[in-house]
């Protein structure tokens, strides 16, 4: 599987709100907007490249909002991919509209597609069903945003809660799959896949956030952050106790 959070190019000088502040939404120059076309070319390269290492049964998550996610999903179809589901992360907590002159922006999309048209995907609807209690699992998913305990090892300004990740990774890998995440960050694909007893390849050009996921893998060796982890994903995601029995 592969789960890939490529830039939204969504840093355009503005401001919001985060932690009762107002602050600039630049995250960086790799953010910045190249325009359209040049959009278009950065998507159409990354998943050629992605599409080469994916085996035929494989699926891919990437994550985006208005800004990227219609160029992404233009960009799936011209490659061939077959996309399966648009998920919306309803996020809990969203920061409030600074400008007020549109509603709150509180979700993401995910786009969940498989390489091949005619081989088949892995997904384990069982379990979904269960974890949400004997229901269908809907596309519409209500999570947190990223929480302190996330954080204990460093920041990382476009960071994924685990909550998203593990419910992502359970749902469309078996133990012992392997998972790459091209644009890694603080590696938050890497800590959910090693939770749930998975392995992980990530691609990071930044030795800053390398080094920030490196700290936050050493952190889960402690058996104690582990089992807190694996607890605070759990409640997060409305898991019973039995239910998060079943990851351990």
């Amino acid at each position: 599987m592969v789960f890939a959070d490529p830039p939204y190019f969504l840093s355009n000088d503005g401001q919001t709100f985060a932690g009762g502040k107002i602050v600039s939404v630049n995250k960086g120059d790799w953010d910045c907007s190249p325009g359209l076309q040049s959009m278009n070319d950065f998507n159409r390269q990354w998943l050629g490249l992605v599409r080469e290492k994916m085996k035929d049964g494989a699926t891919i998550w990437i994550c985006g909002t208005h800004h990227n996610i219609f160029s992404i999903g233009q960009v799936l179809a011209e490659l061939d991919f077959k996309i399966l589901n648009m998920v919306t992360w309803q996020k809990k907590n969203p920061p409030p509209n600074f400008a007020c002159r549109t509603f709150t922006h509180s979700t993401e999309f995910i786009i969940w597609a498989r390489k091949s048209v005619k081989v088949p995907h892995y997904f384990d609807y069982a379990l979904m069903k269960q974890l949400n209690g004997d229901k269908q699992m809907k596309d519409v998913w209500p999570l947190a945003s990223v929480a302190r305990w996330e954080q204990t090892a460093g920041k990382h300004p476009t960071q994924k809660p685990l909550s998203l990740l593990s419910r992502i990774i359970v749902a469309t890998t078996q133990p012992q799959a392997w998972i790459l995440d091209p644009f890694a960050g603080s590696s938050s694909t890497g800590i959910a896949a090693q939770l749930f007893k998975r392995n992980f390849v990530g691609i990071e050009q930044d030795a800053h956030y390398l080094e920030l996921g490196k700290r936050r893998r050493w952190e889960i060796e402690v058996p104690a952050i582990r089992a807190n982890f694996l607890n605070k994903i759990g409640r997060q995601n409305d898991w019973t106790i039995s239910d998060q029995e079943h990851f351990k």
